[in-house]
């Protein structure tokens, strides 16, 4: 049984994770199994935005070790299932729609690194965030190591890799690596009304966002700079862009069929 559940409700493509009796601990099957989610999320010209949630009390307390270190001993990494996108984001290319998570009490190792993928992030404020490898006699492999210190600042991350010490939703407010807290049991309709609020928005523009800002975090401003015209002329001439002056014009909200 996948513990692993995907939902398609209008242009959102739910994953939820729902292990609660083993506190969400990733396995190797749920990991190629949220893999394959982005994927097909990626590949549908229909789902436009993906919402990553969790049942129970915890997102998760981490990776069912005893499983995963053969693997890491290995030197393998983590294997990407055909028809998958890596959703660490560390091989190959990213998913190209926008993605939104939703965290909830424990929010440890894996938690923290896929979240650090994720465009849009709500936490519940008994949220707890933690890197706790360096307690484990191991060290984060998940992109905890390159990204915790670009989003939260240098020392504020090494701070918590080094020591495996938590940090709270505030603190995590506090540095941007989440844009809203909000009371338990409301991270999800939070996180699931920002999801909703972009799928409204045009897919091509959404789209066109997306690639322009990963471009200047990968190869710099210079270089996203010169190519921030390469999409315009598709964009300017789609039918959205049409539906977006009509609807500006009639003084309603535009309704967007991204293409």
């Amino acid at each position: 049984m996948s513990h692993i559940k995907t939902t398609i409700d209008g242009h959102v493509l739910e994953i939820r994770i729902d292990r609660p009796e083993k506190l969400n601990a990733l396995s190797p099957q749920m990991y190629d199994d949220i893999c394959l989610a982005l994927g097909a999320l990626d590949r549908s010209d229909d789902l436009r935005v993906g919402l990553i949630h969790a049942e129970g009390k915890h997102f998760s307390a981490g990776i069912e070790l005893d499983k995963w270190a053969p693997i890491f001993a290995a030197g393998k990494g983590f294997p990407i299932p055909e028809g998958g996108i890596d959703m660490f984001g560390l091989k190959g290319p990213r998913c190209r729609k926008p993605v939104v998570i939703a965290v909830q009490g424990y929010a440890y190792t894996w938690a923290v690194e896929i979240l650090l993928t994720t465009d849009v992030r709500v936490a519940a404020e008994d949220t707890q965030f933690a890197m706790l490898e360096v307690k484990r006699g191991i060290y984060p492999c998940g992109g905890a190591t390159l990204r915790l210190p670009q989003q939260m600042g240098w020392s504020n991350a090494q701070q918590y890799l080094l020591t495996g010490e938590a940090w709270s939703a505030a603190e995590a407010h506090r540095t941007g690596l989440v844009q809203k807290v909000v009371p338990p049991g409301e991270q999800y309709p939070a996180a699931r009304a920002i999801a909703d609020r972009i799928a409204a928005a045009a897919p091509l523009g959404v789209g066109a966002i997306l690639k322009s800002s990963r471009l200047a975090h990968t190869d710099g401003e210079a270089v996203a700079a010169r190519h921030l015209f390469d999409d315009m002329t598709r964009v300017m001439g789609s039918e959205d862009a049409q539906e977006g002056v009509r609807s500006f014009m009639e003084r309603r909200a535009a309704v967007f069929k991204g293409r």
